[in-house]
């Protein structure tokens, strides 16, 4: 069977997200903001640049929320500010320290550390914003700015007025560190679609992405190309159990930084040296030691092992 090229990028997912909100709460909770930098209008702001630098400033951090893979920076007027860190978002505490980022605009991939490690010796020299920076958030303080960084600015920004319904907000699937089996079943009924293409459906799922739909996948028993509809009650119960132990790990471990995900302090995820499918075709299951392999599914590579999953 012939397989389309490895040119998707990895999206950071539910447990990045969840890492990003859990790293840059304690860096804007409670905060005023005192000056608003962006760059030019472009896809990336939802909302124009030029009434994010007027309306911003003054208003002080409440609280900072996570809808699926959507944060929400709660205002004392009763607005927010929706983030979406799209294929290759990074959301940055100023002068945090990563050696990805030094890489520029380059395409980030595996050894990203090894490559950048040639061009500069520890200690890796602290971030300042780029051409790639498209917001910047300063605060009345004094203390390090927040940066919103998208080399390929498939991010987005949106100012939310008070009491203002969300069309893409109320358009999200219960969230996937919640959902049950019997959500699970319900909304497999009758879809003639493979289940990896439901699971990565945000209407049917919020937060699962390629990454955690091919591990929860794996440690259910079921293989990415079977028709959701034909998911058994009881697959159903250990692909929800999955999909939760992959989601809560993935945040134990700071996410996966397989491509671009940098944690807002600079840090690295680990999950990726847990990965027991995730890009692993051509070597041994872990489990059953077949070869394991790959399938497009959907328009996204999917990695499976074809005796432990049916």
């Amino acid at each position: 069977m012939r397989l389309t090229p490895r040119i998707e990028e990895n999206v950071p997912e539910l447990p990045e997200v969840e890492v990003s909100r859990r790293r840059l709460a304690p860096m804007l909770i409670g905060r005023r903001l005192s000056e608003v930098s962006t760059s030019r209008p472009s896809r990336f702001f939802i909302t124009d640049p030029r009434r994010l630098r007027e309306r911003l400033p003054g208003r002080v951090v409440l609280d900072l929320v996570r809808r699926g893979k959507y944060l929400l920076v709660v205002l004392d007027d009763g607005s927010s500010l929706l983030l979406h860190l799209g294929m290759t978002g990074q959301l940055l505490c100023a002068g945090c320290s990563n050696p990805r980022l030094l890489l520029g605009g380059e395409r980030v991939g595996e050894r990203v550390a090894e490559r950048a490690a040639e061009r500069a010796a520890p200690p890796w020299p602290g971030f300042s914003p780029d051409q790639h920076t498209h917001l910047q958030l300063g605060f009345e303080d004094g203390g390090p700015a927040i940066l919103f960084r998208d080399v390929r600015r498939f991010g987005r920004v949106m100012l939310v007025e008070p009491g203002e319904e969300v069309a893409r907000l109320l358009r999200l699937g219960p969230d996937a560190l919640e959902v049950s089996a019997d959500q699970l079943w319900q909304a497999s009924r009758g879809r003639r679609r493979a289940v990896k293409s439901m699971l990565l459906d945000q209407s049917v799922l919020a937060g699962v992405g390629n990454i955690y739909a091919d591990e929860a996948l794996f440690r259910a028993g079921v293989r990415p190309t079977r028709r959701a509809g034909r998911l058994r009650r009881q697959e159903c119960e250990a692909l929800a159990a999955a999909l939760r132990q992959v989601l809560e790990r993935g945040i134990e471990t700071g996410g996966s930084s397989v491509d671009d995900f940098v944690a807002p302090d600079g840090s690295d995820g680990s999950y990726q040296t847990e990965h027991l499918v995730y890009q692993r075709d051509g070597q041994p299951c872990q489990r059953c030691g077949r070869e394991l392999e790959r399938v497009v599914v959907g328009g996204r590579s999917s990695h499976y092992c074809p005796s432990c999953q049916r």
